[in-house]
């Protein structure tokens, strides 16, 4: 995935919610109208922000009438709700497919997970930075909904590094939610300075932020 585009998923439970909030349809026509719509709404929201863009840019952008855009939402939060959505839906599938993996070392395994999401956050920089700074623009209820999904996410990573830790590839003295948050900062930040065609290429921002963030990890405990 690259950019604000994106192949339809298949649809999940919920799908077919019409007016309450995306993904109108259950065939493959409707799930590729939804990425369309996704797709229009990311670019819109990246290139204006969220704050100063409307339904009616999104309907411009996706070259249809306003009126049909209501199809899928109600309102402008509507879509915004549904693109966060879609992304931790992402992210989250990235973790379970590394937690899935077998014969692997918890470090390993940690490794594996910050590579591929560093990786995501390259190849989607538009959908990443809407995520990162609009997600506060959501109402209380949305925005406490997507805190606790990213907080079971940060859970999942405080117990790898604390498997690693019992295995004595992490100074067990280190609180491991304070490494985590160290490791996410490496994670999430590339959106903020990384730009696609410049000096440094996508591969090596990718390796170097990895190799970083294990660094960090894997000596942290050290004093030399």
């Amino acid at each position: 995935m690259s950019g604000g585009t994106k192949k339809a998923k298949p649809a999940k439970a919920g799908a077919g919610k019409g007016a309450d909030g995306g993904r109108r349809n259950g065939d493959e026509r409707g799930r590729r109208r939804d990425a369309e719509v996704l797709a229009a709404a990311t670019k819109v929201f990246h290139e204006k922000t969220y704050a100063d863009s409307s339904v009616q840019d999104v309907a411009d952008e996706l070259g249809i009438l306003k009126g049909s855009l209501y199809h899928y939402i109600r309102t402008k939060e509507d879509l915004l709700s549904w693109l966060l959505d879609d992304v931790h839906d992402d992210v989250e599938e990235i973790l379970q497919e590394v937690l899935a993996t077998e014969d692997l070392a918890p470090l390993d395994r940690l490794e594996a997970f910050v590579r591929r999401q560093i990786e995501f956050n390259v190849r989607n920089l538009p959908r990443i930075t809407v995520y990162y700074h609009d997600a506060d623009q959501l109402g209380e209820e949305r925005a406490a909904e997507l805190r606790q999904r990213r907080r079971a996410h940060e859970r999942a990573l405080v117990q790898l590094v604390r498997a690693a830790q019992e295995q004595g590839g992490v100074a067990e003295e280190l609180d491991a939610r304070t490494l985590t948050q160290c490791v996410y900062g490496t994670m999430t930040w590339v959106y903020r300075w990384y730009r696609p065609g410049g000096r440094t290429s996508a591969e090596q921002v990718i390796d170097v932020c990895t190799r970083f963030a294990l660094a960090g990890i894997r000596h942290a405990g050290d004093d030399a």
